[in-house]
């Protein structure tokens, strides 16, 4: 495809076919680390985005290249690279001052543990130099949403939201997640084809909503749910939000799934204004943009690209797959579902148990999107789905110990499965319990 051609929606299908489901052996594991930046003396205290560019400037300055990428004009969101990190991990800035460490693949869990710990070490000694902290919450307990980046991207997310109430502000402003990246897999049939792998993570996506969760409070109050964060993403556009279509083949879901999307922003470099018409899809750009208050240009593959980075379903195909579902962990808690997900993903005997394990949870659902809304507001405590965990997290220590996976991950795991697992808590519960 000609770069800046016009798109038709075969060359859209065809483009989301060929970015999104990148084929092969999958082996790989990574991690995006969100965390809530807070002020080392007060919590409840709001940082700005000065004290945020000072951590990062302790770390390494910014090159030329870095400058330009983020000079608010590029796709995407705004990213600094490091090279003075050990790994050399790209570290992105959110709204809402959130900090966002994205890892390189990993060949195995072990090895992932140990340089993404390394990169965690730098940046965490950089906040506190400047007198600030990371926070593994998955929405903010104390502070209201407050936007620190003013960029057109920004500008124009705001404005798509707001108009469905106060729920994007808090995602974009007051949330972070532990990310968990795998391979699509391969165009075969079995195990390791990324059609099984689709259902699998799927499946599992309310156990790991509710393993994890660790988001009950707003306002520093309880909001009735062990996943906030999870209310806040269940109240958003639910176009590009919830899970696409299950059935069929998960490339064309997903093509679907993007091209009905209503646009967010268009990109211009020669404005600061990227707002989108109201209600306007990338497939009815497309066509004619019908529906739109005024013409726009024909959107090009470019448009497309940036498209899909709007989108935030539960499971993103990214090439790999991303899994967007689960809270943000409280110090190195990230490294607990990092190595259940790779291990369920990637061991055949963990993939068949955890799969019998999420069936039930799905055996009489309302709807598809109801076993994430009762996974977000009981956590574990929810009998079907605490009894699909405690399998699960069992299919994975097995599955660890098959591949030799290093102890001290096994013994997090260990850990994390005997304080809340076989208890049907999640760490949500520990910060109910620390309010009495």
């Amino acid at each position: 495809m000609i770069k800046g051609a016009r798109l038709t929606e075969a060359d859209a299908e065809g483009h989301v076919h060929g970015i999104c489901f990148k084929t092969g052996p999958p082996s790989r594991v990574g991690v995006e680390l969100e965390w809530l930046v807070r002020d080392r003396r007060d919590p409840a205290l709001p940082v700005r985005a000065e004290q945020v560019a000072a951590a990062l400037d302790g770390i390494s300055p910014k090159g030329p290249a870095d400058e330009q990428a983020n000079s608010g004009h590029a796709p995407g969101p705004v990213r600094y690279k490091y090279p003075s990190l050990p790994s050399g991990a790209t570290l992105t800035v959110e709204p809402g001052g959130q900090l966002e460490l994205s890892s390189a693949p990993a060949a195995t869990i072990g090895e992932l543990v140990e340089v993404t710990g390394r990169d965690l070490a730098a940046l965490r000694d950089a906040a506190a130099a400047v007198g600030l902290e990371l926070c593994g919450y998955g929405l903010d307990p104390l502070r209201p949403p407050r936007r620190l980046l003013d960029l057109p991207r920004y500008d124009a997310m705001e404005k798509f939201f707001d108009r469905g109430g106060p729920w994007g502000r808090q995602m974009m402003c007051g949330t972070a997640s532990v990310q968990v990246c795998v391979d699509a897999g391969d165009d075969g049939a079995g195990q390791s084809g990324y059609r099984s792998r689709w259902r699998l993570l799927h499946a599992i996506g309310p156990v790991l909503v509710a393993a994890f969760a660790n988001s009950p409070l707003r306002d520093g109050r309880p909001t009735g749910w062990r996943s906030a964060r999870q209310q806040v993403w269940s109240n958003m556009d639910p176009g590009r939000t919830r899970a696409p279509a299950a059935n069929g083949d998960p490339r064309d879901a997903w093509a679907a799934y993007a091209l009905d999307a209503e646009i967010m922003c268009v990109p211009d470099p020669d404005s600061a204004d990227w707002t989108a018409p109201p209600g306007l899809t990338f497939r009815d750009w497309i066509r004619d943009g019908s529906g739109a208050s005024s013409p726009l240009r024909p959107p090009t593959a470019e448009d497309l690209t940036y498209h899909l980075s709007t989108l935030f379903p539960p499971v993103r195909p990214h090439g790999h797959m991303e899994l967007r579902m689960i809270d943000a962990q409280p110090g190195d808690g990230w490294i607990v579902p990092a190595a259940v997900v790779s291990a369920l993903a990637e061991d055949g005997q963990a993939a068949d148990a955890a799969m019998a394990a999420a069936e039930p949870v799905w055996d009489g659902a309302a709807d598809e999107q109801d076993p994430w809304l009762r996974a977000a507001r009981c956590g574990p405590a929810d009998p079907g789905i605490g009894r699909a965990a405690r399998q699960c997290f069992e299919a994975a220590d097995a599955a660890l110990g098959r591949s030799g996976a290093p102890t001290a991950v096994r013994q997090a795991v260990a850990d994390f499965t005997e304080r809340y697992v076989l208890n049907d808590r999640c760490p949500a519960d520990d910060q109910l319990e620390g309010m009495t």
